[in-house]
């Protein structure tokens, strides 16, 4: 049998099931701009049926959602036929189905020369723009892929749109265009805006997609000149009065007439090629201005795309890789609380586990009480999860219409969850609240412990989370090793053998849970079942005489001082080279420092003030900790002293906090971001957006050899440099790139 009696009944019902949901769930996304499952969940379900209807052709139907465009019309807007149909795109998931498609192609195009265009996916809402003789006169949503919204009204309020198109060096504005891009929010007013609408009382947006199509579909055009909307063009439909050869030559002529295209493609010549721009911004897609999840690969000759054709759906010259979801949808059990090394009380989730950007995430932050309310999330609600960076997880907002009246709200604890301390702010208007027992409270005492043990501190190896647990908080003895952190270079083999700890979770501070036992995780950290020392304790000790030695600045940071990070350290240590100098020093003296001010100086001084911390001070006295910096009291001067610089990528032969210790050793500034004041950027595998900053403002450019030039002789020797490496290319040497640095990366 062939029909469709020889499909098994119950495939049968799960295929009508699957497109009965896939439908309700595209109207929830492209409709009412409220999704209840994440962009990945939606495409395992269509990977499902796919598979369905591959195995049994009977069941594919032209109404199936496998064979349709997403995004029917929203009631409320008119309905406008697209002059020529916007088709969505096939995915793939993965390299090997990359390959799939390019096979394909290259049988289909029976070995015709062709080439890639390799464009970032926006995550965004789907436009039209219908310009006639260069007046934009339409513009509507996709819709189902030939009949969208009428939007013109709302697009007209983003100014990157132009009413009209300019005629600019030679390219002729037609007789008629019609211009596809996404309309996106900026990741960055992201936050702000959620913030702004549950403080009103509205429902916040899932994600910054659904944020930008909202905002699209408000009635009031004047609410949508508010929002901090953009585009980005990515195709051309109907047209008269011009031809094009490739795609990428059409993107000149849309950016000559004033349209926003994009600043990332890149045409290549091999799928290898296309392969390495996937992966570099899978790497760096936290990067971007906008949400992307893949890359667009399409044939760059429009004569071949014309060969190639199309389903009914998508075309065959153009495929979507499909990067790892960095969103996902998950269950909030719970919402609990940590004490920080500053006694500062942080609500974080606690939630069904859930794979995300290729990591099982349990946990996320949730900063503070006002994070909590702005976010509007309940406890029990479905939240969407994002990874942000791809390392810290963090809720986007909660899936207010799956609740069902179960959910209740967070409330801050009163009282220190370690040490029963009554919790309050440390200063007027401070939106965090703290444990004031910060000389007693255990868990004050392990984080502290765990900090100064840091790379960015003393980085003593064999202190780690469980070992600052162990020291600060045992099961046996009773009595802690550390009463406070001055105990540290006193301690003993004696007094670490006999201990047993609960383990406990780096991120959140909570016990570990046996899952076989289901009890609490106990272990004897310190010594082996015969009770003898393990390697760890021979580690421990030699790591501890090893801080003795460390220069004044990490001292400074492992002493826990509110607002003092590294970097703060490191500019106090220029200035002061002593500690006793620094402690004796008054608030205006410490605020002269560069880079210090009143609000870290104050900080300071309050912490000396402490006769406890004065305690701790002389305890590592005692034990032969390094309070003096080679120099005397002199400021720090070096070669490079004066310079503004900023590293991006790794450079061989250093780690990224290397190459900024090896310039700061020579005095010069290292800062987080690029400006006209930056003297160079030192650029080195996989550089961010800093890189395209560097290049846009002229900022002076060295690679691994320039930047070894800058650290053996200098900013004059480094410009030298940098201007022969010009004279050789033919460039003026300001911004001049690495030869296979991040400007072919980047594409």
């Amino acid at each position: 049998m062939t029909g469709a009696e020889s499909v098994p009944a119950e495939v049968r019902e799960r295929a009508v099931a699957l497109a009965k949901e896939l439908e309700e769930h595209r109207f929830r996304y492209y409709v009412k701009d409220a999704p209840t499952v994440s962009d990945a969940e939606f495409d395992t379900l269509m990977r499902e049926l796919e598979g369905i209807e591959e195995e049994y052709p009977v069941l594919r139907t032209p109404d199936s959602p496998t064979q349709t465009v997403g995004g029917a019309v929203a009631s409320g807007f008119q309905s406008v036929d697209h002059l020529e149909r916007m088709l969505s795109l096939d995915n793939a998931m993965d390299e090997d189905e990359l390959d799939e498609w390019f096979d394909r192609l290259q049988r289909d195009l029976a070995g015709a020369e062709c080439h890639f265009l390799c464009e970032l996916k926006v995550d965004g809402l789907a436009v039209n723009l219908l310009y006639e003789n260069g007046e934009l006169v339409r513009a509507l949503t996709r819709g189902d892929g030939r009949t969208g919204e009428d939007i013109t009204v709302n697009v007209r309020t983003i100014g990157e749109i132009p009413t009209r198109l300019r005629d600019d060096g030679g390219h002729d504005v037609p007789e008629l265009v019609e211009i596809r891009g996404e309309v996106f929010f900026p990741i960055e007013k992201f936050d702000e805006l959620n913030a702004r609408r549950v403080e009103e009382g509205d429902r916040p947006f899932a994600n910054p997609r659904n944020a930008a199509a909202g905002s699209l579909r408000m009635k009031d055009p004047r609410m949508v000149a508010q929002m901090p909307l953009h585009m980005v063009v990515h195709g051309i439909g109907a047209r008269r009065g011009f031809d094009i050869d490739c795609q990428s030559h059409a993107y000149d002529k849309l950016r000559a007439w004033g349209l926003p295209t994009a600043k990332h493609n890149k045409v290549v010549d091999t799928i290898d090629e296309v392969k390495e721009f996937i992966r570099y911004f899978g790497e760096h897609r936290n990067s971007v201005e906008h949400e992307i999840d893949g890359v667009v690969v399409k044939v760059d000759e429009i004569p071949l795309q014309g060969r190639l054709g199309a389903t009914s759906k998508a075309p065959r010259w153009a495929i979507a890789f499909k990067y790892p979801p960095q969103e996902v949808n998950t269950k909030l059990l719970d919402i609990k609380v940590n004490v920080g090394r500053t006694g500062r009380v942080t609500p974080y989730a606690v939630m069904e586990p859930v794979v995300v950007a290729g990591s099982t995430v349990a946990y996320a932050t949730l900063h503070n009480q006002e994070v909590v309310k702005a976010k509007g999330v309940l406890i029990g609600d479905t939240v969407v999860l994002r990874k942000a960076g791809d390392v810290i997880p963090e809720i986007l907002s909660a899936v207010a219409d799956l609740r069902d009246g179960t959910e209740r709200e967070f409330s801050m604890p009163t009282h220190c969850p370690e040490c029963g301390t009554e919790l309050r702010p440390m200063k007027e208007g401070d939106v965090d609240v703290r444990c004031p027992n910060a000389r007693s409270c255990p868990a004050q005492l392990r984080e502290r412990v765990f900090h100064l043990a840091g790379r960015k501190a003393l980085d003593i190896d064999g202190l780690g989370y469980v070992a600052a647990t162990a020291l600060t908080q045992p099961l046996e003895p009773s009595e802690p090793p550390l009463r406070d952190e001055g105990d540290l270079f006193n301690l003993t083999v004696e007094q670490l053998l006999p201990i047993k700890v609960v383990v406990r979770d780096q991120k959140t501070g909570m016990p570990k849970i046996d899952e076989k036992a289901g009890e609490h995780k106990i272990m004897s950290f310190f010594a082996n079942q015969q009770g003898e020392a393990k390697k760890t304790v021979e580690v421990l000790f030699a790591g501890l005489e090893a801080a003795k030695k460390q220069p004044l600045w990490r001292v400074l940071t492992a002493l826990s001082i509110r607002h003092v990070s590294d970097t703060t350290a490191r500019a106090i240590t220029a200035e002061f080279r002593d500690l006793d100098r620094l402690m004796n020093a008054s608030v205006e003296e410490i605020a002269a420092a560069e880079g210090v001010g009143p609000i870290i100086a104050e900080s300071i001084v309050e912490w000396f003030a402490e006769d406890w911390h004065r305690e701790i001070v002389e305890k590592w006295r005692a034990a032969g900790v390094r309070f003096v910096e080679e120099g005397g009291g002199e400021k720090a001067t070096g070669m490079l002293t004066g310079l503004t610089t900023v590293v991006t990528g790794t450079l061989s032969g250093y780690t990224r906090d290397g190459s900024k210790e090896a310039l700061e050793a020579e005095g010069a500034k290292v800062t987080g971001s690029v400006s006209k004041k930056t003297d160079f950027v030192i650029v080195g595998e996989n550089p961010g957006s800093k890189y395209d900053k560097a290049v846009s403002l002229g900022v002076p450019i060295l690679d691994d050899e320039g930047f070894a030039v800058l650290l053996a002789d200098g900013p004059d020797a480094a410009r030298a440099w940098l201007a022969a490496q010009a004279g050789e290319s033919g460039d003026s040497g300001e911004g001049a790139a690495p030869e296979d640095g991040a400007e072919q990366a980047a594409g």
